[in-house]
């Protein structure tokens, strides 16, 4: 690369520091950026202004004002709201969830759904584009400024051709390309990334993954998916499987899973498995939800499975510890919900398995965001996809507003 290219991709990694600083902060002076970024007051001052040319920033209303210790108050700036709003969607085991945001990441509406378990791709689609058009109705924003939609799957996704692979939670969705087939339905860009990916993006922007370079997302459900960021960026590997941990081989000698190994991780630890263990005392109306909810009441039985999972879990992080280094590994899922029942087992099993080097750098946390981690990750997506200059303003057409 000559020197006007490493120029270039030095300003536009610049740009998208001080993007992401003014979304976290909502509104802030300049001096405000400079300190959060990094960056000297004059190259803030320079890429403020490109961004204010370009439509992305705008002054902060005269209503948001703030005095500094000289009873001046600073000039403020913000995203745009009117340059456009992000679409997430959330396709679940069983529901699904739509939400409408604009540039600064304000959730201007929400819509959830429960859906009968493994729905298949066309009930999906059909559902999801009723829930964009019921979403933007309640926000009133007209479709043309819908500048794209992301999308989560609780499975893998082929990069290269947006397809969700064989092993996916929904198995009707099984070599669906998805990603084609709902830019096709809502005449939208589209972009898609498994569940775990987008729950690892919201936790790193809003959540308990704030502050950290390389983190790990661990989703705890009827899956057990792990969203891996390095240097701030969601890494997905050669083909876009990376962080599969639910498949990792913890019991040779275990049960078959549907991706045709034994003794996976899914097979002991995901909230299936823990509602097959206790129904011969519980009954067989037993769900993993439930048994989660049993366990935070204080029942010893679903407390030990869901401590047993968080062993068998902390195989699987401690090889990926020993692996990737990472500085904190934020728990979410249903089965996160549980808190220390599942973390402290989990803490423990890596401890005892980790180099100690790696032990000293890592934290494992719980996640903040609950059952809305994927939904804001899909809208992130989006945005982050605006911001580094993919996104194109398109409408959506009278497909959805109808």
């Amino acid at each position: 690369m000559d020197g006007s290219g490493s120029l270039t991709s030095l300003r536009e990694l610049n740009r998208g520091r001080v993007l992401e600083s003014l979304r976290e902060l909502g509104v802030a002076s300049r001096a405000e950026l400079a300190r959060s970024t990094g960056l000297s007051p004059a190259t803030v001052s320079t890429l403020v202004g490109q961004l204010v040319e370009a439509g992305m920033v705008v002054d902060a209303p005269a209503s948001v004002s703030r005095r500094n210790q000289g009873g001046r108050p600073p000039a403020l700036i913000t995203l745009d709201p009117s340059v456009g709003v992000a679409i997430g969607i959330d396709f679940g085991k069983r529901h699904l969830a739509v939400a409408v945001c604009d540039l600064s990441h304000e959730i201007l509406a929400e819509r959830w759904r429960t859906m009968h378990e493994d729905y298949d791709a066309r009930t999906g689609v059909e559902g999801a584009a009723k829930l964009v058009g019921e979403a933007l109705e309640r926000s009133s924003t007209a479709p043309d400024r819908v500048l794209g939609v992301g999308l989560g799957m609780p499975g893998p996704i082929h990069r290269s051709t947006g397809t969700v692979g064989s092993s996916a939670i929904l198995p009707g969705w099984t070599d669906v390309r998805i990603a084609e087939v709902m830019s096709e339905r809502l005449e939208a860009p589209v972009h898609v990334d498994n569940d775990a990916n987008l729950g690892a993006l919201a936790e790193l922007h809003w959540g308990a993954g704030q502050g950290a370079s390389t983190l790990v997302y661990l989703k705890m459900a009827t899956g057990i998916g792990a969203g891996l960021v390095i240097d701030g960026r969601l890494f997905h590997g050669a083909g876009g499987t990376a962080g599969e941990i639910g498949h990792t081989t913890v019991d040779e000698r275990g049960p078959i899973c549907r991706c045709g190994n034994r003794g996976c991780l899914e097979m002991v630890a995901a909230t299936p498995a823990l509602a097959e263990l206790l129904r011969a005392t519980r009954g067989t109306e037993i769900t993993g939800d439930r048994v989660v909810e049993l366990a935070i009441e204080g029942d010893p039985g679903c407390r030990r499975a869901i401590a047993d999972a968080g062993s068998y879990t902390g195989h699987a992080v401690a090889n990926l510890c020993n692996l990737f280094n990472p500085e904190r590994i934020v728990v979410g899922g249903s089965l996160g919900a549980a808190g220390d029942v599942l973390l402290d087992p989990l803490r423990e099993a890596v401890r005892r398995r980790v180099i100690p080097s790696a032990v000293e750098d890592v934290e494992i946390v719980p996640g903040v965001l609950g059952d809305r981690a994927e939904l804001l990750g899909a809208v992130a997506l989006v945005l982050n996809e605006k911001e580094q200059g993919v996104v194109a303003s398109q409408p959506l057409g009278e497909a959805v507003a109808s």
